[in-house]
């Protein structure tokens, strides 16, 4: 054995340690996410229900916790982050804040943010045909 090839060999094994680091901390940190998303949303759910009632704002919050969570689900499962589930989540919480805050908005403000709702909406139609095509 030379001495190139043991040092090939020593990179090698660094390569795959380093590898097998980076997949240990992307698991861990996906479940401390999935369960940082769990107890959020449970802790709501909880205050929810002391309240008695849920308004849409509240609803719209739950879809928020909903979506993330199933975002981070599927990339845990796939290795895949779906950029669909980052545009739900975008769209719901610019509608989410049109709810709460429509009456401290100026009209531009309304238009602009209805705007970029319709954009990411188009986003994901375009989308959904590019996807269809490859099938």
């Amino acid at each position: 054995m030379t001495r190139n090839t043991g040092i090939l060999e020593m990179f090698k094994r660094a390569h795959r340690t380093g590898g097998t680091m980076v997949e240990i901390f992307k698991s861990l940190s996906l479940f401390i996410i999935g369960a940082s998303i769990i107890w959020s949303a449970t802790h709501f759910y909880v205050h929810l229900i002391h309240r008695g009632y849920a308004t849409l704002q509240d609803l719209l919050l739950l879809f928020v916790y909903l979506e993330i969570g199933a975002m981070t689900g599927i990339y845990f499962k796939t290795g895949k982050l779906p950029v669909r589930f980052l545009i739900y989540v975008a769209v719901t919480a610019i509608a989410r804040y049109l709810v709460v805050d429509v009456d401290h908005l100026k009209a531009m403000s309304v238009l602009t943010m209805s705007i970029a709702v319709i954009v990411l909406m188009a986003a994901l139609w375009v989308g959904d045909h590019i996807h269809s095509s490859e099938d």
